[in-house]
C-alpha cells in the first residue's frame, strides 16, 4: 500500500505543484529508502519509526543537508497523506532537524602565514623598486601586518583613521559593527611597517589632507576591501602560497587560531575580535580543543606516549 501512496504523493507533486523532475526523483529516493527501512509500512509508520529511521542514516554519516533533504521529503508526503484523509495525524509533527554542521574557518598556518609576510617585508625593502610599485609596496606591508597583529575586520582595516599612526602607540581604539569601540594591540612590527608607510604616504601631496590612513581615489576616500583583496591574493601567489587561499577574512581568522593555538582565552580573543557574542567566536573551539589533546598527551602521566 505505501507504495501505491509513494505514487500518488509524485502524482500530486507533479500536477499541482509542478515539481521538476529531478525533485520527484529525490522525493522518490527518500521515500522508497524510508519505506524499505520501516518494512514497507511508510503510510502506517509512526514518530518513533520515523525517528529511528532518521537516527540510523544519521549513523551512517549521511551529511546533514542529506538528512535535512529526507526529513522536508517526509514531512511534505505525511501532510499529503493528512490532506486526502488517509491519515488523522502527522508524525513528523514531533521530530526535530538535523542540526547544521558548522563549517570550519579557513586559515592559514603560522608559517604560511610568516612566507606572506616576510614577503611584504621583503618587497618592501626592495631599494630597486621606485614611483607607484614602491608605494604599494609599502602599503601592502603596512595592511598585512597590521591585520595579522589585530585581527581587524578588512573594512575596519582599510578604514582606520591617520590618528592610528600618528600617535604611534601599542594599542589603539577601533569603532566596529555597531559603532562600538575596542581596544587592539600593536606589534613591533606592525608599528615599524605602519611607520615606514606613514612617511611615504605623508611625501604624497594628494593624500597630505585626507583623515585616512590608506587614502585612495574611491567614493569613500579610502582604499577599497576590493583591491586590498586583490592585493593580497597576488602577494600570497609571489610568496609561493595558493591564491585561492588567501584573503583578508583568512588572515583575519589565522590571528585568532594562532592565538588561541599559543594559550589565548578564548574569551580575550572575543574582545580583541570584536564579536558581541561568544557563540560567534567559539567557531575556534576546534583550536582549543587540539591544544587540550596534546596538552594531556605531553603532560599526563598514564598518556600513550611513543618511545
Amino acid at each position: 500500500m505505501s507504495a501505491s501512496r509513494i505514487e500518488a504523493f509524485l502524482e500530486m507533486m507533479s500536477a499541482e505543484r509542478g515539481a521538476a523532475e529531478n525533485t520527484l526523483q529525490s522525493y522518490r529516493r527518500d521515500l522508497e529508502d524510508a519505506n524499505a527501512h520501516i518494512g514497507g509500512r511508510l503510510d502506517k509508520a509512526e514518530a518513533a519509526d520515523l525517528r529511528n529511521y532518521l537516527n540510523e542514516i544519521a549513523d551512517r554519516d549521511f551529511a546533514s543537508s542529506s538528512q535535512a533533504r529526507k526529513l522536508s521529503a517526509l514531512r511534505q508526503f505525511f501532510k499529503f497523506l493528512y490532506t486526502e484523509g488517509i491519515r488523522q495525524d502527522d508524525p513528523t509533527g514531533t521530530l526535530d532537524s538535523p542540526r547544521k554542521e558548522r563549517t570550519l574557518p579557513k586559515t592559514m598556518s603560522e608559517s604560511q602565514t610568516g612566507k606572506l609576510l616576510d614577503r611584504a617585508a621583503s618587497e618592501a625593502a626592495d631599494e630597486q623598486l621606485s614611483g607607484e610599485a614602491r608605494f604599494v609596496a609599502l602599503r601592502m606591508h603596512a595592511l598585512v601586518e597590521v591585520l595579522y597583529a589585530t585581527g581587524l575586520r578588512v573594512s575596519e582595516l582599510v578604514s582606520l583613521p591617520i590618528g592610528v599612526a600618528a600617535r604611534d602607540e601599542r594599542f589603539f581604539i577601533v569603532r566596529g559593527k555597531g559603532n562600538k569601540e575596542r581596544m587592539v594591540p600593536l606589534s613591533a612590527k606592525a608599528r615599524q611597517a605602519m611607520q615606514k608607510w606613514l612617511e611615504a604616504r605623508n611625501r604624497n601631496p594628494q593624500m597630505e589632507d585626507s583623515p585616512w590612513l590608506f587614502p585612495a581615489a574611491s567614493e569613500a576616500g579610502h582604499l577599497p576591501r576590493q583591491v586590498f583583496a586583490r592585493d593580497l591574493k597576488a602577494l600570497a601567489a609571489r610568496a609561493g602560497i595558493a591564491s585561492a587561499k588567501v584573503s583578508p577574512h583568512v588572515l583575519r581568522h589565522a590571528f585568532a587560531s594562532h592565538l588561541l593555538q599559543n594559550g589565548a582565552d578564548l574569551r580575550a580573543v572575543q574582545q580583541l575580535l570584536g564579536h558581541s557574542d561568544i557563540s560567534t567566536t567559539q567557531i575556534y573551539t576546534h583550536v582549543l580543543e587540539e591544544r587540550l589533546v596534546k596538552l594531556v598527551q605531553d603532560h599526563h602521566p598514564l598518556a600513550d606516549k611513543a618511545g
